[in-house]
């Protein structure tokens, strides 16, 4: 797996990578996020950060069926590392945002962030993998996804 830096974010402002604007989507807390202690729980976060990434598949033109059946692939999470900085509470209206970061053969590394306005509430690195549909195991990602997803000139 590649070192990818975790961003750093002084003042918990958001920032932006050396690629495009970062992609968002936006989600409202409900009281069935929370705990006991009124803030979201800890794994809806990534759940967050989950619905981000099929939304950034979804405006690049990949339907999740339709890159099983048309393309034969799916992407699978590898690995995350998550820090969770503030807490988010009943009735936010946050942001999660997620910016290409890294690619390899048959990887993608991303940042994603779960932010309150400027606030950065949680980030983390994801690295996902593209895999064949049937065998689960990693393939070079196919041109028509590195095309719509990686930017020109970072191959």
């Amino acid at each position: 797996m590649h070192d990818v830096p975790m961003m750093e974010h002084p003042g918990g402002h958001a920032q932006h990578g050396p690629h495009a604007k970062a992609f968002r989507w936006p989600v409202r807390i409900y009281y069935e996020d929370t705990d006991a202690g009124g803030v979201v729980y800890y794994a809806n976060y990534l759940k967050y950060m989950e619905r981000a990434r099929t939304e950034y598949l979804r405006a690049h033109g990949f339907e999740l069926p339709a890159l099983v059946d048309e393309q034969g692939v799916l992407f699978v999470v590898r690995g995350v590392e998550i820090e969770y900085l503030k807490p988010a509470r009943l009735n936010d209206m946050l942001d999660v945002t997620l910016e290409l970061t890294d690619h390899g053969r048959s990887q993608i590394g991303l940042c994603q962030q779960v932010m309150r306005g400027h606030v950065v509430l949680s980030r983390a690195r994801v690295r996902a993998v593209c895999v064949d549909a049937q065998t689960l195991r990693p393939v070079r990602i196919p041109h028509l996804v590195r095309e719509r997803l990686i930017p020109k000139g970072s191959e």
